[in-house]
C-alpha cells in the first residue's frame, strides 16, 4: 500500500477513535463558552463542567453529550484523511532522503501546513457543530441565537445555507478557525515528534511501545489547546452568533467585546473540558494512528 493511503487509512481509524472518545468532553467546552455574560446578580447558567455536565444528563440524558456528533463522524474520514495525508506529504518533501527522520522544526512545519488543509474542512463542520451543542443552553434563556431549533446536522446545514448567505454562511468564522488550526497542528506535531525522540533516546522512534505513544500523543493533544485556546472561544461565540442580529462584527471585535464583558477568563471558558477531552482523546487518535499505519506495512 502506498504512503498516501497508509495515511489516508491510518488518519481515518484515528480520528475515529478521538472522536469516540473526545465528544462529550467537547460538548461542556461549548457548553461553557457559549453561555451569555449574566446580568448583574445573576447566577450563571453552568458554574462549572461538573455542573454542566450534570444538567445535561438531567435534561437530555446521556445522548446530550453526544449532541452534535453526527457532523463531525459524517466528515472524521475526510477531516483526518486530509491531515494526515498532508502531513505525511509534507514530511517527504522536507526530507533530504526516504526514511531520514525529519527533525522536530520540521514536524512543525508539517503541523502548520496540514492545519491550513484542515480549515476549510473544520469550519463547516464547527459551525453545525457548535450550533447543535450550544443550542440547549441558549435555549432555556431564550437567547435570539436559537430562534430556529435544528433538528440534527443536516438540518442546520439546509438553514444556514438557505437563509445565511449560502455557501459563505457554512463558512462564517474561517479566519478563527485557521487562527487555531494553523499554529495549533504546529505545536501538536512539534511536541509529539519531540517527546517521541526523547523517549526514545533519540531521532529513531520506531521502536517505541504503546505507552510511549500514548504519553506523546496526549501530552501533544494538550500542547494544541494551550496554544489557541482563546482563538477557539472567538471562533465558537461568531459561528453562534444571531445572523441578523449579530453581537459581534468579526474576530477582533468578539475578541474586545469579551475582553471587555468577561476579561481574561472570558477567553478561558471551558478551558478544563478541552484540556480533559483533548489528552485522552489525542492518546487515542495518535495511538490507533501508528498502530493501523504499522499493522498496514
Amino acid at each position: 500500500m502506498g504512503d498516501i493511503a497508509k495515511d489516508l487509512t491510518a488518519g481515518t481509524v484515528g480520528g475515529v477513535a478521538q472522536l469516540v472518545v473526545g465528544h462529550p468532553f467537547d460538548t461542556i467546552k461549548v457548553k461553557l463558552q457559549s453561555q451569555p455574560t449574566p446580568l448583574p446578580g445573576q447566577l450563571p447558567r453552568y458554574s462549572g463542567a461538573i455542573d454542566a455536565v450534570r444538567q445535561t444528563l438531567a435534561a437530555e440524558g446521556a445522548g446530550g453529550l453526544f449532541k452534535g456528533m453526527g457532523a463531525p463522524l459524517a466528515t472524521v474520514a475526510a477531516f483526518n484523511a486530509v491531515l494526515f495525508t498532508v502531513r505525511g506529504q509534507t514530511e517527504a518533501f522536507l526530507r533530504s532522503e526516504p526514511g531520514v527522520p525529519l527533525t522536530v522544526n520540521q514536524q512543525i512545519i508539517c503541523g502548520a501546513v496540514a492545519g491550513t488543509a484542515v480549515s476549510f474542512l473544520a469550519c463547516p463542520t464547527e459551525l453545525i457543530k457548535c450550533r447543535l451543542q450550544a443550542q440547549g443552553a441558549l435555549a432555556s434563556i431564550g437567547s435570539a441565537a436559537v430562534a430556529v431549533k435544528y433538528a440534527g446536522p443536516m438540518d442546520v446545514a439546509r438553514h444556514v445555507l438557505r437563509s445565511e448567505g449560502g455557501m459563505r454562511g457554512l463558512f462564517k468564522g474561517l479566519f478563527p478557525t485557521m487562527a487555531r488550526e494553523i499554529p495549533g497542528n504546529a505545536a501538536m506535531f512539534g511536541m509529539y515528534e519531540a517527546l517521541k525522540q526523547y523517549f526514545a533516546g533519540g531521532t529513531d522512534t520506531s521502536g517505541l511501545g504503546r505507552g510511549s505513544l500514548i504519553v506523546a500523543g496526549g501530552l501533544a493533544g494538550g500542547s494544541f489547546w494551550i496554544s489557541v485556546y482563546p482563538t477557539d472561544v472567538i471562533k465558537s461565540v461568531i459561528q453562534i452568533d444571531d445572523y441578523k442580529n449579530p453581537k459581534f462584527s468579526g474576530f477582533f471585535d468578539a475578541f474586545k467585546k469579551i475582553l471587555a464583558s468577561e476579561g481574561i477568563k472570558g477567553l478561558y471558558k471551558g478551558f478544563g473540558p478541552a484540556m480533559g477531552r483533548s489528552v485522552p482523546a489525542n492518546a487515542a487518535c495518535f495511538l490507533a494512528y501508528e498502530m493501523a499505519k504499522s499493522s498496514l506495512g
